[in-house]
């Protein structure tokens, strides 16, 4: 019985608001903005810090990353024709950084050579990174074919290279790749392996591998280039001896990477006389991301509520404006027996639906934007199941909110002052 009268409250509520169409269409507007512009922002948020969030566990959110630096006295010394630059991480330091911390899972040394690699009439600068088979468990990137470096290969000091899918590309073509023999620095290497790489920066991270790289082992590239290397530019020569580019640490629990970092800083600092490595701690940009995304989206869906609550205004006027118009209809119907409590439903019912479907078409377009946005601009949306339920309640709650004003006012009309009004 009681659901039969909703019903019909519902039903004469739907057909009130139709004898006003124009009217009711132009007062759900506000609330169609409103929605939609609350999915959209929390939509374009959520995929921004998605992005920048996948970026820096790409680097790792268990590592830490320490880079050879220049030394402030260093690049600010004075320049002569020829000069040696002497800085960075040492042998040592990757030795004592891996055997002075129980919380170090495991550490991979990185050396850092440009020189030019030709295949038949094809070359390509490529970087050769110096390292050992840790790397590819510190930096999971995809195998597309052949194998990586094993420890065979550093042991027997094999001159293979593991080339990336960009610089195999590049340089072999359409030629069957795994068994090519690429001369790098006037060496021959075997290709064994290609791997994807993703390159590129993650937040302030420089990710470890760039689209160029050859992975070839450590000791090789050692013996064959040296630690010391020369650059000419105008005119002048500069001789720069690092032993060690990078260092890539793997800490056991993400719990400890941030009090490991401190440690090895602590450590590093006795052992360096100048400040010529710089650390980056991915965990510690990822927390800060993830803040920023909490601020951020508070701060969108803070924006959009505020087109939300000038529909919910609208929606009052609307009412305040209706019952006017109404009173004596509320009067005629007080006289025959209605009572406060269903005079105040009644309206109280035409505001909620006012208010659900704008709700409803809001949402329709605010999940439309963000595929527009993405489709245009190219720039990743995520529409989450938050950002669909919180916008409609949001507006269902507007509805009764903003409804129950009019609503008590028509309650409180005069029956017999109601019958005269014309």
């Amino acid at each position: 019985m009681r659901h039969a009268k909703w019903m019909r409250d519902i039903h004469l509520g739907i057909e009130n608001l139709l004898l006003h169409k124009l009217r009711s269409f132009l007062t759900m507007l506000g609330v169609v903005f409103g929605v939609g512009s609350v999915v959209a922002m929390l939509s374009v948020g959520e995929g921004a810090s998605k992005e920048a969030l996948e970026q820096i566990r790409k680097v790792g959110s268990n590592n830490i990353i320490i880079n050879s630096v220049k030394s402030v006295e260093e690049e600010t010394s004075t320049t002569a024709q020829v000069r040696m630059s002497l800085y960075g991480l040492t042998y040592k330091d990757h030795q004592r950084i891996d055997e002075s911390f129980e919380t170090i899972k495991q550490t991979v040394p990185v050396k850092l050579i440009r020189e030019q690699g030709r295949l038949g009439e094809r070359s390509l600068e490529l970087r050769l990174v110096g390292t050992t088979p840790v790397w590819f468990d510190l930096v999971k990137r995809p195998l597309s074919a052949g194998r990586i470096l094993i420890p065979s290969d550093v042991e027997n000091k094999a001159a293979v290279a593991v080339l990336t899918e960009f610089g195999a590309r590049r340089l072999l073509a359409t030629r069957n790749t795994i068994g090519q023999n690429l001369r790098i620095g006037g060496i021959n290497f075997e290709i064994i392996g290609i791997v994807q790489s993703e390159g590129g920066k993650a937040a302030d991270i420089q990710l470890p591998d760039q689209e160029v790289d050859a992975y070839i082992p450590m000791d090789v590239a050692r013996f064959y280039f040296g630690d010391t290397s020369m650059k000419q530019t105008s005119g002048s020569f500069e001789l720069k001896r690092v032993e060690l580019d990078q260092v890539i640490v793997e800490v056991d629990k993400m719990e400890d990477v941030e009090a490991t970092a401190k440690g090895i800083e602590t450590m590093l600092g006795r052992f360096h006389n100048k400040k010529d490595y710089v650390m980056s701690v991915p965990l510690a940009l990822l927390r800060q991301a993830e803040a920023t995304k909490r601020t951020f989206n508070i701060v969108l869906g803070s924006i959009a509520c505020i087109s939300l609550l000038v529909g919910g205004i609208g929606i009052m006027n609307i009412m305040l404006a209706s019952v006017t118009e109404r009173t004596r209809e509320i009067g005629i119907r007080r006289a025959i027996g209605a009572k406060r409590k269903q005079i105040i439903t009644q309206f109280l019912i035409e505001t909620v639906v006012l208010s659900t479907i704008g709700g409803v078409v809001g949402l329709g377009l605010g999940v439309f934007i963000p595929l527009l946005i993405t489709f245009i601009a190219g720039m990743p949306t995520v529409i989450t199941p938050v950002s669909i339920i919180l916008p409609l309640f949001i507006s269902v709650g507007i509805g009764i909110v903003f409804g129950l004003y009019p609503a008590a006012r028509a309650a409180d009309v005069d029956p017999i002052v109601a019958l005269r009004h014309e």
